[in-house]
């Protein structure tokens, strides 16, 4: 019954909140208080019990009544720091989730340096997502309770809350992004929107980011304004005065993803956000083949769908057909012939992958439409990339030229199966006869010396006869 008043209450007082451009006019949040039950075992640990009370903030000045009675109402007053002046844009009240929690300092004994501060408040945290990730906001309450709680506020000594109990508070500080997720490709430089706000000038301020991977936190940057100390880039120091501390990171790789941390500390008050970056970089789908091809039945086309440069791994590639006239409702239908290759890592970090099928034409795919679907998580709607097949069928004069072509080539080949033992004897006779006529040709060569000797014997002797014994002489010296 309770759950049901707190409904119509919730109704009724946020019922032009619909539309509206900030929470100015709100006078009334629901919210979720988170409690702690502590308590301790016979061994000694603390075992947590955590409950989930109803409650609400309402924004007001100190003696208000509570506008939900059935409620814990944290009527929060007037401060410098107002979480409602931080929302942006038109937000519908469904779309903002409340909760608060109580804040232990840690046994950091440090009285607040704000204006009606004192030694015994106590301190609320109170949270706004946005439910689609616009911004979260966390502000600091302090409460000054009527009796001090004796002992430290803490876990072991929370102060009872009643059911329908109204706190009085005041936002003493504020860290607020519009980035808790951050999604961005390779070669980027984006900015971690970080933003503090302070009830007071804060000379004891801190501002730190860090990032967690895996275990492991490296600290990117800190400066304080004490000490005017600062490690680290990606900050202005101007803007930390101005209460922003967004980080600029470098261009961006595959090892720059992870959980950024930003701190903000005021003591006894840390705050801080938790960004998560994700690097996400589409695929880049293309094919080997033109939008239409044209083959003849019977001819053979391996058809290849090439998704690159794609990063996380997780990528979906599908081929499917369309048949001709698709407009009759029927459905495309999915390839199951496709072939994948194995996923290619290249230097950049980023993947490829390919999906590919052999294409047998027949007259009945002949203007069907094939596409390759490429799904993947950094893509809203999936890529698609088709080719439209044209079919036509074989000319019979082609047939007839091709059956002549086969035909001679076939005669030809006949041909010479049968001229080529006569040719091979053929061959060997000219052979021989080189060889005769080689020999013959080396006996006359071997014959010339022998002729020209007798032919100079008879001129000698031609001599002897007319003109005496010197003929003779020169016979007998030849000889």
């Amino acid at each position: 019954m309770r759950l049901n008043v707190n409904i119509v209450i919730c109704l009724f007082l946020c019922a032009e909140v619909t539309g509206i451009q900030s929470l100015q006019q709100i006078p009334w949040l629901p919210c979720m208080l988170v409690d702690e039950l502590v308590k301790f075992n016979d061994e000694g640990h603390a075992e947590t019990q955590y409950q989930h009370r109803n409650a609400g903030l309402q924004f007001g000045h100190p003696g208000d009544s509570a506008l939900n009675p059935n409620a814990i109402t944290f009527l929060v007053t007037g401060s410098k720091v107002d979480m409602r002046k931080y929302i942006e844009g038109a937000v519908v009240e469904h779309q903002l989730q409340c909760e608060i929690r109580r804040y232990s300092t840690e046994g950091i004994q440090v009285r607040w340096p704000g204006l009606g501060a004192q030694d015994h408040d106590i301190w609320f945290t109170s949270t706004l997502r946005h439910t689609d990730g616009l911004f979260v906001i966390t502000s600091f309450l302090r409460h000054t309770p009527a009796t001090p709680t004796p002992g430290q506020a803490d876990y072991r000594n929370w102060a009872a809350i009643a059911d329908i109990e109204m706190l009085t508070t005041s936002t003493a500080m504020l860290v607020f992004t519009r980035t808790p997720s951050v999604w961005v490709g390779l070669m980027k430089q984006p900015s971690l929107h970080c933003q503090f706000d302070v009830d007071h000038k804060a000379v004891d301020l801190t501002v730190e980011w860090r990032l967690q991977q895996r275990g492991e936190r490296t600290r990117l940057f800190s400066h304080s304004r004490r000490s005017g100390q600062r490690e680290g880039g990606g900050v202005e120091l101007k803007g930390i005065g101005r209460g922003d501390a967004s980080l600029t990171l470098p261009l961006t790789k595959q090892s720059s993803e992870g959980t950024y941390v930003c701190l903000v500390s005021v003591p006894p008050l840390f705050g801080s956000h938790e960004i998560a970056l994700h690097i996400m970089e589409p695929p880049r789908v293309s094919l080997n083949v033109d939008s239409v091809i044209s083959l003849v039945e019977t001819e053979k086309q391996k058809v290849v769908c090439e998704a690159e440069g794609y990063y996380p791994l997780d990528v979906e590639m599908e081929w499917f057909r369309e048949p001709s006239g698709g407009g009759g409702g029927l459905l495309p239908e999915k390839l199951d012939t496709v072939l994948y290759s194995s996923h290619r890592h290249h230097q950049d970090g980023t993947y490829s992958l390919s999906a590919f099928f052999l294409l047998h034409a027949s007259m009945h795919d002949s203007s069907s439409k094939y596409f390759c679907r490429v799904s993947h998580s950094s893509l809203r709607m999936p890529i698609r990339k088709s080719f439209t097949l044209i079919v036509t069928e074989v000319d019979s004069w082609n047939l007839l030229w091709l059956f002549f072509g086969c035909g001679f080539i076939l005669v030809m080949v006949a041909t010479l199966c049968v001229m080529l033992p006569r040719l091979s004897s053929e061959k060997a006779l000219l052979r021989e006869h080189a060889r005769v006529v080689r020999a013959d040709l080396h006996g006359y060569r071997q014959s010339i010396p022998t002729l020209v000797l007798l032919l100079f014997i008879s001129v000698l002797l031609y001599q002897e006869v007319y003109f005496g014994n010197v003929g003779i002489v020169c016979v007998h010296q030849v000889i």
